[in-house]
């Protein structure tokens, strides 16, 4: 994916990797279970814009935290500056797995 050749080339967004605690949750859990739970991330705190923009993806906690980061589809504004979906318009089925996808190739990069 190019998005994440350009995130990588990000100073900020280069610096996120998962750690040995995010790995050994990875193992146990699964891709499937994983790329369940981004979806349910991305639904319920990404979907629509919430007042809040920006403080709704915890820094750490579960392996799709740091993803979303590191992919920069970790709130609206990041979305619409990094991936050019408009902030201001919740997102469609296609946009949410676009997310899923970016996220589940970062974390299988890792």
């Amino acid at each position: 994916m190019e998005i994440l050749n350009r995130l990588h080339r990000s100073k900020f967004r280069s610096k996120f990797n998962l750690d040995e605690k995010d790995r050994s949750y990875l193992q146990s859990k699964g891709e499937k279970v994983i790329k369940e739970h981004a979806y349910d991330f991305f639904d319920k705190r990404l979907k629509v814009r919430l007042k809040k923009d920006g403080k709704q993806t915890p820094w750490k906690g579960h392996p799709v935290f740091v993803a979303q980061h590191a992919t920069a589809t970790c709130c609206r504004k990041c979305l619409e500056i990094w991936h050019k979906i408009p902030r201001d318009k919740i997102l469609s089925d296609n946009e949410l797995k676009y997310c899923v996808n970016v996220v589940m190739n970062w974390i299988e990069i890792q």
